[in-house]
């Protein structure tokens, strides 16, 4: 499991973590909060992630939780 944390561009802060379902998958969580209070939690995962180096895949899921929050808002 590799822990992520990040701020989404409508101004939420994330701390989650991801780890490899498959070898072309990977699934992940987010706890959501603005000024330390709880706002809520998601999960996800991203696939086709054959062949992509280990930065790419975290670039990839911060990308996704970013997709997932700011839509569900």
């Amino acid at each position: 499991m590799t822990s992520i944390s990040g701020k989404t561009t409508n101004g939420f802060t994330y701390e989650g973590d991801y780890e490899h379902a498959s070898s072309d998958r990977v699934t992940w969580t987010a706890i959501f909060r603005r000024s330390g209070v709880f706002f809520g939690m998601r999960h996800g995962r991203v696939n086709e992630l054959t062949g992509v180096s280990a930065g790419e895949i975290s670039e990839a899921v911060q990308d996704d939780i970013e997709f997932v929050w700011v839509q569900a808002r």
